[in-house]
């Protein structure tokens, strides 16, 4: 099970897309609303959510997934049960995948000392110890990386190569239409 966080001024883009591209390949994700099921999106496109914070176990869980967005990316940073997911993710090498302003909550804490990652331009001097990239997307190890809304299918795609394998990302690539 993957949960994707989604707290108020998150980037709507980011999070559908890259939600439905992990829908579309069959891996079990759950979007957790951040105090609430019901959450607006930055441009003010309000979401339900699967389950909320208080609904979220580790039983089972295998990987977060961080949308970036203002103030989305500051308000999952400063929720304690997104934090304690997080942490549990790492510590037990399972994926932790970030995409736009949101990479800063992994610098933050500290998780990217010695890793390649990315993230929206201006957001560098937050990835505390990352070999920073310029590329769109970047998977190193357990981490997952990605630059902002333009990169959302890829970043979707580097989760379900990350899960299943790049033939299965490339054939739902193919059947997306998106090159």
């Amino acid at each position: 099970m993957l949960y994707m966080f989604l707290a108020d001024g998150f980037e709507e883009v980011e999070a559908i897309a890259t939600l439905d591209v992990i829908r579309r390949a069959k891996i079990d994700i759950e979007t957790v609303g951040v105090g609430s099921k019901n959450i607006t999106g930055a441009h003010g496109v309000t979401v339900r959510c699967d389950i909320d914070t208080d609904e979220a176990t580790f039983t089972g869980l295998d990987g977060v997934i961080l949308p970036g967005g203002m103030p989305g990316t500051k308000n999952l940073l400063a929720d304690d049960h997104v934090n304690k997911a997080i942490d549990f993710c790492y510590s037990q090498g399972k994926l932790v995948s970030a995409i736009c302003a949101a990479p800063m909550i992994l610098g933050v804490k500290g998780l990217l000392k010695g890793k390649e990652a990315t993230c929206f331009p201006g957001f560098e001097g937050d990835l505390e110890g990352a070999i920073i990239s310029e590329k769109y997307y970047v998977t190193d190890g357990n981490i997952i990386t990605a630059r902002g809304m333009g990169s959302a299918i890829n970043f979707g795609l580097e989760i379900v190569k990350y899960f299943k394998d790049e033939a299965t990302a490339n054939e739902l690539k193919a059947t997306l239409q998106y090159s």
